[in-house]
């Protein structure tokens, strides 16, 4: 078997540290960093098993590699691939679920605890000498936010968010959660579902955790925005076009509401006029929630382990129902 992987860098910048073992022992593999849309064509016409984390794998792509068997996404989201089309050529298409759990709960609760402390921000004022030349033994140049007694609003209540309500229970908040389709509730005093402009309404802390849809991109708009407490924190470790960013970064500039938090933008890597760049109390950081070494080598097994069950007869994590 043939496999080709588009674009592995961000999986394995060092293949010492995450080597390619687990996809290597299924074949002969190509490798590329990263793929320009031109070249997908040239280097996956030879594949029979084809490998994307952001690349994007489009029906006419899919149409034009004839020996093409299947399609693994290094990654959780699988919006990059049009399913449907392989699913008319008879070609599975997996992702890898849950590899990712710990990692972007606690980055999420990262983002909310750097704007509850501006820790970072303090630092470097310590850095420039403020602390030596201060009159008292202690300062403060942002607000300082305790998180106990507070609510904390879960938007999407998958494995995700659900281990992220986990951590922010424990911190002695009270969670409320939006799911389009309600499962199991958390076993929380007090916890319930509500609707989305319930949560939006009564929230402190905002956060999202939801999948990108058609029916969710922009919702988190102007006027959701409006519903919003003035002191409410939005934390945005899931998809970037789940927020209107424009309408985001005028709220946070207008004060209507106190913060944001987002580990991914709407468009990836930005450009360089994206509004939220100047909008006040945004913490952005470079798509890293999931990035931490443990979760990319549990990444690589399942992935690894998703080819193996295919070549198997017994395919596992197909997400177009083949």
């Amino acid at each position: 078997m043939k496999i080709v992987v588009l674009d592995g860098y961000t999986l394995s910048p060092d293949r010492e540290e995450n080597p390619w073992t687990p996809i290597e022992v299924n074949g002969e593999a190509e490798i590329y960093d990263r793929t320009p849309k031109e070249l997908v064509l040239e280097r996956a016409k030879e594949a029979d098993i084809l490998l994307t984390n952001k690349t994007v794998i489009n029906r006419e792509t899919i149409f034009s590699l004839p020996k093409l068997k299947y399609i693994g996404v290094l990654a959780t989201g699988y919006n990059i691939v049009d399913i449907e089309a392989a699913k008319e050529r008879g070609i599975p298409v997996t992702n890898v679920p849950s590899y990712g759990t710990d990692a972007v709960a606690q980055f999420s609760i990262a983002l909310l605890l750097e704007l509850c402390h501006h820790a970072g921000e303090h630092s470097e004022t310590v850095r420039k000498g403020d602390w030596a030349r201060a009159r008292d033994y202690c300062y403060w140049t942002t607000p300082l936010v305790e998180l106990a007694g507070k609510t904390f609003g879960v938007v999407g209540l998958g494995a995700i968010g659900r281990r992220t309500a986990e951590l922010a229970h424990a911190f002695g908040m009270k969670i409320l959660a939006y799911a389009p389709r309600p499962k199991e509730p958390l076993p929380y005093d007090g916890f319930r579902f509500c609707s989305l402009e319930e949560l939006l309404a009564e929230s402190d802390v905002v956060s999202l955790h939801c999948p990108l849809t058609p029916e969710n991109r922009g919702m988190i708009n102007a006027e959701r925005l409006g519903m919003m407490k003035k002191t409410a924190f939005l934390i945005n470790t899931a998809r970037g076009p789940l927020i209107d960013e424009g309408a985001l970064a005028q709220a946070l500039n207008e004060g209507r509401i106190a913060g944001a938090g987002l580990d991914v933008l709407s468009k990836e890597p930005p450009t360089a006029d994206n509004p939220l760049f100047t909008a006040k109390n945004a913490i952005i950081t470079p798509h890293i929630a999931w990035a931490t070494l443990e979760a990319r080598r549990r990444l690589m097994q399942t992935a690894g382990e998703n080819i193996t069950a295919f070549l198997q007869g017994t395919p596992k994590n197909v997400v177009n129902g083949l």
